[in-house]
Parts: structure tokens; sequence; C-alpha cells
């Protein structure tokens, strides 16, 4: 049996961090998935893909996929740089402003 453990990438919706701390482990589908002629649905009767474990580390991962005789692939994540300016929104409303307020 296969699987990945990677950790989970922020939304695109959202600039927030949540969710992105933990690490998940899915597995690998086993079975091709096939399309239903009449209604067009994709199914598999493999029930492992629905499997979505989380770990609060890499490790943890790790020892439960060696543990369970899995066979794990790690996918290191790609850190983002913080964007965080001085003074930011704030800035625009602040008394000691540098520039003159147009509009």
């Amino acid at each position: 049996m296969r699987a990945r453990i990677y950790q989970p990438a922020k939304t695109a919706m959202s600039s927030g961090q949540a969710k992105t701390k933990f690490w998940m482990l899915d597995y690998a589908p086993a079975s091709a998935r096939e399309v239903d002629p009449l209604m067009g649905w994709t199914s598999s009767t493999d029930t492992q893909t629905q499997v979505r474990l989380r770990f609060d580390s890499k490790e943890a991962a790790l020892a439960y996929a060696k543990e369970h005789g899995i066979d794990a692939q790690v996918i290191e994540p790609k850190k983002r740089k913080a964007n965080i300016r001085p003074r930011g929104y704030a800035e625009n409303f602040a008394v000691d402003r540098r520039g003159a307020w147009t509009h």
C-alpha cells in the first residue's frame, strides 16, 4: 500500500494560515476510477482513497506509516516569505503621514 505525506498549502481564497500546521497522510489509489454510463458519475471500488489522516508532525506520520507497513512518500512544503509591511494598512490613516492625502 502506498501513501503520500504532505503539509497542505493555504487556500487560495484567504490569506490566513489555518489548516496548514498539520501533516496529512493520503493513500494512493489502488484501482482506476470508472465513469457510470447512465449518470456520468465517477466512482471507484477503492475506499482507501477516502481516508485522510492528520498528524501533528512529520515524524508522527512517518512513524504511523512504518508501524502499519505503508510505503510513504514525503513531499516537503515550499515555505513562503512573510509579506508584512512595517505599518501596513494603518499607515493610510496615520497623523504623521509622510505624504499629502489625496483621492
